[in-house]
């Protein structure tokens, strides 16, 4: 079963998830000693970036990956690692040798490579699906329902449930070229924290909580290990 939470306004959706962040992830460092978390890139997940770097004890020892990113350079104003590092990985102190970015300027197919190697290099298994385990990755969620940089009706949803990090080519939303995990990664994961605010975001997510179809990619997360944290503006009439 989905968990909502729904808040009055999109400072109370940060201050939400930056505490559950805060929580989980010291729950997965108590039971196995380390906990691995994937960022997203976007407007609504940077704020709650910026409170979790105000309780830098809660992320240090956490191992950071990303869940796609854009073919830029990382100094690049459109790259999620910018976004990252501006906002919790240099403000948290978070070393270097935790952080774990998608080599964007190295170009879809080979930054796609790399990543899934280091994966599965880094990872624990997960039994019967993705050979990488993360405990909690935060994501958006796109106007048209897309998670991560995998969109709607895209050959990506389709990729076997061994394919770790994908090559985007084509997406609809520029740039053209990204990364991505695979939506098998997002649906092994112990748990996707997905964020929304405003009201441009309130179709998407009746959608994704309504049947599962490839053209609202979002709904294809396992629901039973998905949070859903929206303001009033972004959450459905049930949701209320």
């Amino acid at each position: 079963m989905t968990r909502i939470t729904t808040c009055p306004d999109p400072e109370t959706v940060a201050e939400r998830a930056a505490a559950h962040v805060a929580r989980e992830l010291a729950r997965a460092r108590g039971q196995r000693g380390v906990a691995h978390l994937a960022l997203s890139g976007g407007g609504t997940p940077a704020r709650t970036y910026e409170l979790l770097a105000s309780m830098p004890d809660a992320v240090r020892d956490s191992e950071i990956w990303f869940a796609d990113e854009r073919c830029v350079a990382p100094d690049d104003e459109l790259s999620n690692y910018r976004l990252a590092r501006e906002t919790l990985l240099e403000p948290a102190r978070i070393p270097a040798a935790r952080i774990h970015r998608m080599y964007g300027e190295c170009g879809p197919d080979e930054g796609a490579s790399r990543y899934a190697q280091e994966l599965a290099a880094r990872l624990d298994g997960s039994p019967g699906g993705a050979e990488a385990t993360l405990d909690l990755v935060i994501l958006g969620i796109g106007p048209d329902g897309h998670v991560a940089s995998l969109f709607p009706g895209a050959e990506t949803l389709r990729a076997g449930e061994h394919e770790l990090c994908l090559a985007v080519h084509e997406s609809p939303k520029p740039p053209p070229q990204r990364i991505t995990l695979s939506l098998e990664v997002l649906r092994a994961a112990r748990e996707c924290v997905l964020l929304a605010t405003g009201a441009s975001k309130a179709d998407a997510i009746s959608a994704m909580l309504g049947e599962p179809s490839r053209h609202v990619p979002a709904s294809l997360l396992r629901r039973e290990r998905l949070t859903v944290m929206l303001d009033d503006a972004a959450a459905p009439p049930r949701a209320l």
